[in-house]
């Protein structure tokens, strides 16, 4: 049989099949053999052991479009990062860390503004007025009024998205206005696996269509940028890209330089001041970094 892994933890491995349910697997020791470890994510051909109990092994993984090690899942379409907008205030430079994460990743982003219910809309627009020029999508929503729901229901349909966030921007909240049967699913895997409500927080996939997952993923505080060379950090700010040609130095690092058209941009109102003074914090940190 044919599925993906949908949580694993304690050596356990759940596997979506669909039109069959969910199985409880173990890998077979091939696997530890090779040095391959099983992903949530990833899509697996298994062996029924038993049909009543819904038990299996797992036989073999397909390979992976991609892998990611923050957070740590294979196969996805886009990330979903949820930050709150108020309560609490928003950590953008930890946003933004988060973004520089995907871009060298590769993996394209929906933001996910939330609780749109307790702000103003100038407060609304000044979110939008920092990440418009930037290739992500914006979604603003309140899972207590559901405004906002269908257009981020809409950006998921047919992904495989992982979700992230911090805590307490209320992302559980909007996995549950998106999946109201949330709750109920991973409460059954728990129920199987006793140990599971007692481990710390691991990766899970919730089923939202037979074609649209979702992967929550443990909250993150703190994410360190795992760049060696300041100079790279550039290529990670995608909305610099269309004015660094237009630099009067090649290999401007847009930091000092004079005639610099990011810069230029930034004063003109083109790239948001936040984004560059992010820029700015995260190339001293990798400037200090070096140097010590």
């Amino acid at each position: 049989m044919y599925g993906k892994i949908i949580k694993g933890i304690a050596g356990f491995y759940y596997v979506f099949v669909p039109g069959a349910g969910t199985y409880e697997c173990k890998a077979k020791g091939v696997f530890r053999k090779d040095n391959v470890k099983p992903m949530v994510g990833d899509n697996v051909e298994i062996d029924v052991l038993d049909e009543d109990a819904m038990e299996g092994n797992l036989k073999s993984i397909y390979e992976r479009k991609n892998e990611l090690v923050r957070p740590l899942v294979a196969n996805i379409d886009q990330a979903l990062v949820i930050f709150a907008m108020k309560n609490p205030t928003p950590n953008l430079n930890l946003l933004d860390r988060f973004l520089i994460s995907m871009e060298m990743q590769d993996v394209s982003v929906v933001i996910c503004f939330n609780k749109r219910d307790i702000v103003t809309v100038d407060e609304m627009d000044e979110f939008r007025r920092i990440y418009d020029k930037t290739p992500y999508k914006l979604v603003f929503t309140s899972t207590k009024s559901g405004e906002g729901m269908d257009e981020l229901k809409k950006a998921l349909c047919g992904k495989v998205s992982a979700v992230a966030g911090p805590s307490g921007v209320g992302k559980s909240s909007v996995i549950k206005a998106i999946n109201p049967d949330a709750d109920v699913e991973t409460g059954e895997i728990s129920r199987k696996l006793a140990r599971g409500k007692h481990t710390t927080r691991h990766s899970e996939i919730i089923r939202i269509d037979d074609d649209t997952f979702i992967m929550d993923t443990p909250g993150f505080s703190s994410l360190y940028v795992d760049i060696d060379k300041k100079e790279d950090l550039k290529l990670y700010f995608p909305e610099f890209r269309p004015y660094e040609e237009k630099c009067r130095f090649s290999g401007c690092a847009h930091v000092s330089e004079p005639d610099c058209a990011v810069k230029e941009a930034v004063e003109a109102g083109d790239i948001s001041k936040e984004r560059y003074e992010s820029y700015l914090m995260l190339y001293d940190e990798i400037r200090s970094k070096r140097r010590y």
